[in-house]
């Protein structure tokens, strides 16, 4: 039996299965044999190795009797004391069995055929566990046939499809071209004997995979990507973040005179890319996300709905809608928000009223308990600012709404690192829009007013002298009077 081992072994390497595996395969194999020689219904084939896998021995388990009724599992006290001196009544033997021999002609096949089938399904199971594992990971493959608009890849071990509805339409392939995608999915093929991998290039992590390569900040999770919006083929926007302050997002994922986005494009085949920054207020992003075009104004009108308003120039109404709607479709499905475009002209007074919008931004994007502030006292809590930018006023000691006024406009502001002149602008600029200052000297003037009309004056019912309520005749005409109270 030590060819059947080896012949085993060497189709269990080619297979990639294990060598316990490998045992139970011979274990079948030759109980197949076993059983098409003696009648399916014996299981009394023992199969017994050695250590090194060397050689494999098969053997018959009989039960020693005085009368034999079944030969096939019951062996004579006589015979079975010619084997082992010692035999007794109900002992059991095990008998050494030669299959050349011992098994009917053809029944050695037929233990083959059960092996490569056995084979064959732990292979395809293994391999699917493999590719299972695989699935979201970009892959390399080579193109070798298209059928019925469906183009198989060579994987090496296994075959991968790519779909008609998964290929962007501006690819074309040829025999051995190199194809690079991401595995979308991993099925069992009908037969049972094998797998099937299925590919993508038009799924959005597809180009968020394909970044990742060429962005080292990606992978070292300095930046995150936010969120994809694509139309294989055509655009694709990316929302990019930072955790650092001192790392531009976007300058990050452009790279040098755009070399890193410059090799995603490439790899698209020319699918144009707009990659932009994340920002937690929708006002802020909503106008990236409509970038290349110039937003004046982003004008919330539900924030339950998710439905705002972006205002553009007529110059940028084009742009912002896009090519069949293509720019404006794109960001919608970005931010999650449905993008109304308008320009100055297309706007009334009733479109420019936000629905509660300041309230309902700091609920959605406010700060970490999603706090809602009746009055607003720092410049944290001021509707659309750039929390980076409040976080570092916050540390200089200028959170303050006037304390933060009081050193704008004294210039103590503009050594302050980490912020712009253009922001602390903008800053000053919101402040200006949405908090109201009293000063001192009219705070006192409407003091003194409010006591003059509290001091009632009273007059003489007869001549019209005017008098007090301490009086109880009038300093004129004479005539007695009293104050009662009502």
């Amino acid at each position: 039996m030590s060819e059947m081992a080896d012949a085993i072994r060497a189709l269990s390497a080619e297979k990639g299965i294990d060598e316990s595996s490998v045992k139970q395969t011979i274990e079948r194999m030759i109980l197949a044999a076993y059983q098409k020689s003696f009648g399916k219904g014996y299981d009394n084939c023992i199969v017994k190795f050695a250590d090194d896998m060397s050689e494999v021995n098969v053997y018959a388990r009989k039960t020693v009797v005085d009368g034999v009724y079944d030969p096939v599992i019951e062996i004579e006290l006589e015979d079975a004391q010619k084997l082992a001196p010692e035999a007794a009544v109900h002992d059991t033997l095990d008998i050494l069995l030669d299959p050349k021999h011992d098994f009917e002609r053809g029944a050695v096949s037929v233990g083959k055929q059960e092996a490569h089938k056995d084979l064959n399904e732990n292979s395809s199971r293994k391999l699917f566990d493999e590719y299972k594992e695989k699935i979201g990971q970009i892959i390399i493959g080579y193109y070798q046939r298209m059928h019925k608009d469906n183009i198989y890849v060579e994987l090496g071990k296994v075959e991968g499809v790519l779909p008609k509805k998964y290929q962007s339409p501006r690819e074309f392939y040829e025999k051995n071209d190199r194809i690079r995608a991401l595995v979308k999915d991993v099925k069992r093929l009908p037969s049972g004997s094998g797998i099937q991998v299925i590919l993508s290039r038009t799924d959005e992590n597809f180009v968020k995979s394909i970044l990742e390569l060429e962005v080292p900040e990606i992978q070292d999770n300095t930046i995150f990507v936010k969120n994809i919006s694509r139309e294989p083929g055509y655009r694709t926007k990316i929302a990019v973040a930072s955790n650092k302050i001192d790392v531009d997002p976007v300058g990050a994922c452009v790279g040098l005179k755009g070399v890193r986005i410059q090799n995603v494009i490439r790899e698209l085949e020319g699918e144009k890319i707009d990659v932009l920054r994340y920002d937690e207020d929708p006002h802020v992003f909503i106008k990236n996300a409509l970038s290349p075009a110039e937003v004046k104004q982003v004008v919330i009108k539900d924030s339950e709905k998710r439905e705002a308003l972006a205002i553009v120039s007529d110059e940028n109404f084009s742009i912002a809608i896009g090519k069949q709607g293509q720019n404006v479709r794109l960001a919608n499905r970005l931010c999650n928000w449905s993008i109304d475009v308008k320009t100055e002209a297309m706007v009334t007074s009733e479109d420019l009223t936000e629905n509660d919008t300041r309230r309902a931004a700091e609920e959605l994007f406010g700060g970490s308990g999603n706090e809602v502030y009746d009055e607003i006292l720092t410049v944290a809590q001021l509707p659309g600012i750039d929390q980076r930018v409040a976080e570092i006023l916050k540390e200089a000691g200028c959170d303050d709404i006037e304390a933060f006024v009081s050193a704008y406009e004294n210039g103590s502001l503009d050594n302050l690192g980490g912020v712009t002149k253009e922001q602390l602008d903008e800053v000053y600029s919101i402040i200006n829009e949405n908090v109201e200052f009293e000063d001192d000297e009219e705070s006192q003037q409407n003091s003194d007013s409010a006591d003059e009309v509290s001091e009632e004056e009273y007059f003489c019912p007869e001549c019209g002298e005017k008098i007090t309520p301490d009086m109880t005749r009038c300093p004129k005409c004479g005539v007695e009077f009293s104050f009662e109270e009502e």
